[in-house]
């Protein structure tokens, strides 16, 4: 999981929204950062960045709520689906990875650090499980039956195709957003807000 980078040029006596506005940019920042991969569905591991990153930057809009202008609930609304997006996407790698150690056969060299049909390869499968669960998994004793096997496969296919439709709901609504450009829509609301006074909701 990328960590989160530091933010800097804050100032403890600069009033609440000031630091806001600092802090929502950088989020917003370390979320684009991500976006080469928005259009490669192999790109797992920065897939799975990008749904982090964009929760941090949920989560700093929902925090700031009452020193924020109410342009910015439909932004953190936004981000909040893309994030479900990423998260169930992420879920079903997951699943593909599990099912997948589940099947694989020891000493197959397909398995060996090449890539299967997705583009993932066996390092980043074992990567998305457990470390502990990738044991059992591969343990030559637990190996599944033919009919095991059979019914694995299946589910394995069903879960390929829903991760596939997954990532194009994902992909069309980060188009969308992008065709109104969002990133910029965020900075002028941002922008705006520090051009004029912040009524504190409930005073």
């Amino acid at each position: 999981m990328a960590k989160a980078k530091p933010i800097t040029g804050l100032d403890p006596q600069a009033p609440t929204g000031e630091n806001a506005r600092l802090i929502i940019s950088a989020r917003l920042d370390e979320m684009y950062a991500w976006e080469p991969y928005v259009s490669d569905p192999c790109s797992i591991q920065e897939l799975h960045n990008l749904r982090i990153a964009a929760k941090r930057l949920r989560y700093t809009l929902e925090v700031f709520e009452d020193v924020l202008p109410e342009a910015c609930a439909p932004i953190a609304v936004e981000v909040s689906h893309l994030q479900e997006e990423l998260g169930a996407i992420h879920d079903s790698d997951v699943m593909i990875a599990l099912l997948r150690l589940c099947l694989v056969e020891q000493g197959n060299a397909v398995y060996n650090g090449h890539n299967d049909d997705t583009g993932t390869t066996h390092q980043q499968q074992h990567s998305l499980v457990r470390p502990e669960l990738a044991t059992t998994l591969l343990d030559p004793a637990v190996t599944p039956t033919f009919e095991e096997r059979q019914g694995l496969e299946s589910l394995l296919r069903k879960q390929q195709s829903l991760r596939k439709r997954q990532y194009t709901t994902f992909h069309k609504h980060w188009n969308r957003l992008q065709k109104r450009d969002f990133r910029h829509e965020v900075l002028d609301i941002l922008h705006m807000s520090a051009s004029s006074p912040i009524e504190v909701k409930g005073l």
